[in-house]
């Protein structure tokens, strides 16, 4: 029985589920919004929440812990530098899902996964 097992596994084992959930939470961090699929776009939004408030405690273990997950620098530097000021006077729900429709080939929920505040952040750069 499945009674109070927590997350999803996304048809995927540990390991690869863990690194590519790293993986996705970088290039949100990166980019400020990505295209997936709604149950990935769900367990992603946790992982990114953690990190933003490792970011917002801004000292060397948290850096340390949020290395683990993103296991790239710029990415790293950005999260702590950029986008965790910008939090700071939210206490979480740092990202929002917005449905899209399914997808042609598989029917398969696609959703856009972003910061809450996506046009702040990132409308100077792109």
């Amino acid at each position: 029985m499945r009674h109070a097992k927590r997350g999803r596994k996304l048809g995927r084992e540990r390991q690869h589920r863990h690194l590519m959930l790293g993986t996705m939470a970088g290039q949100l961090i990166d980019h400020g919004r990505i295209k997936t699929t709604e149950p990935k776009a769900k367990e992603l939004r946790g992982v990114v929440d953690r990190l933003v408030n490792l970011a917002k405690r801004n000292d060397l273990h948290a850096r340390r812990q949020a290395v683990k997950v993103l296991r790239d620098k710029r990415i790293l530097r950005k999260l702590f530098e950029e986008i965790a000021p910008e939090m700071a006077d939210r206490d979480s729900g740092y990202t929002r899902i917005l449905k899209l429709g399914p997808r042609p080939g598989d029917g398969a929920g696609q959703v856009y996964i972003e910061f809450v505040n996506y046009d702040t952040i990132y409308s100077v750069e792109e």
